[in-house]
């Protein structure tokens, strides 16, 4: 998703990074009393948090300003706290995945690993190394993306929405999460809905619904505005995760930074595979995917057989359907216009990345 398209200027952005970098100086100058091994941790940590598009704070700036909020350094502390809760998602979600390298290059896990490995660990050692600092890693994340909450200066009666809201998000992730996890191990492809179930709380409801409601609550808006917020967020939240699964097997690796094989490899649970199912396709889809060596070429014949069954074209549809409904919700009379101007270029985006 493009980095202009919510009407967040660079300018509000940067204080979205010197909040993070704040925090991350403070952390690691306290790491300092307890060795280097620790402020290494809290570099690698660091590192991992830059360079993202910064959405989710864009989502919350993009809220709290189209309804009149004023107070920008409020704003990009909840925002913050917004990126610290995805970075500790992402480094707990490639430990469950046993994934060492994320767009690339080695994350958390994999530079731990690596790093023991050149002094000369086994792999099995060097592997549970790199686990380890991760699982350490995103724990810290995860605990201080609440503290940021705590340092925005808000009210303490905003603080506790806005906490609540926070743990909505963690809560619902973590349901998400764990129904992925029971994904992997069934005999049976789930269903499609099962699939938008999991996949709206494991990454819309902390990526899309918490930050629009949490941007409302700090600009003091209604409840009405807020709960609608929510439904926006739900309906878009769900058809960017189906464009992202179609892009994670259809994309271009150079525009996307992913693979677009690793999926198939893993034999990913997404709309595409459990549309498939039902198709005449699916024998020879089912006898390819979840192959770790799967070739370039099994992985073709795999997307040419998605596309014929009608997969691509069904999940294509499901996306414009979602964000449709999400842009219905825009129109409600107690939306203001500000808002909607928002927000209308993100369910258009999402549409975008449809091909």
């Amino acid at each position: 998703m493009g980095d202009g398209l919510l009407g967040v200027s660079e300018e509000r952005q940067v204080q979205v990074d010197a909040v993070l970098a704040r925090f991350f100086t403070l952390s690691k100058n306290r790491a300092a009393a307890f060795g280097p091994q620790y402020v290494q941790l809290w570099e690698t940590l660091e590192q991992n948090t830059i360079g993202g598009k910064r959405f989710r704070p864009k989502m919350v700036l993009c809220a709290y300003q189209a309804l009149g909020g004023t107070d920008l350094e409020a704003a990009a502390y909840v925002g913050a706290a917004f990126e610290l809760l995805h970075t500790a998602l992402i480094v707990h979600d490639d430990v469950i995945d046993h994934d060492f390298v994320r767009r690339g290059v080695p994350n958390i896990s994999g530079s731990y690993r690596d790093a023991a490995t050149a002094a000369g660990s086994t792999e099995r050692v060097a592997e549970h190394s790199g686990i380890s600092a991760a699982v350490i890693a995103g724990d810290l994340a995860l605990f201080n993306s609440y503290r940021l909450i705590d340092r925005s200066g808000v009210t303490d009666v905003t603080r506790t929405r806005l906490l609540e809201v926070m743990d909505d998000a963690l809560f619902a992730s973590a349901a998400g999460e764990l129904i992925d996890v029971d994904f992997q191990i069934a005999a049976e492809v789930p269903r499609v809905d099962d699939i938008l179930t999991m996949e709206r709380l494991k990454t819309a409801v902390y990526s899309f619904e918490c930050p629009l409601q949490a941007g409302a609550i700090l600009a003091g808006a209604s409840e009405q505005v807020v709960t609608t917020l929510g439904d926006f967020g739900r309906e878009i939240g769900i058809a960017y995760q189906l464009v992202d699964d179609l892009l994670g097997v259809f994309g271009l690796e150079a525009e996307t930074g992913k693979t677009t094989i690793g999926d198939l490899r893993e034999g990913k649970r997404t709309v595409l595979i459990a549309y498939a199912t039902s198709t005449r396709e699916w024998a020879e889809v089912d006898g390819l995917i979840g192959n770790p060596d799967l070739t370039e070429d099994e992985a073709a014949r795999v997307r040419e057989l998605l596309v014929s069954s009608g997969a691509k074209a069904f999940a294509e549809g499901l996306a414009r359907y979602y964000a449709n409904r999400a842009l219905a919700r825009l129109a409600e009379p107690h939306i203001p216009a500000a808002l909607r101007a928002e927000l209308h270029p993100v369910a258009d985006a999402v549409l975008g990345r449809v091909k």
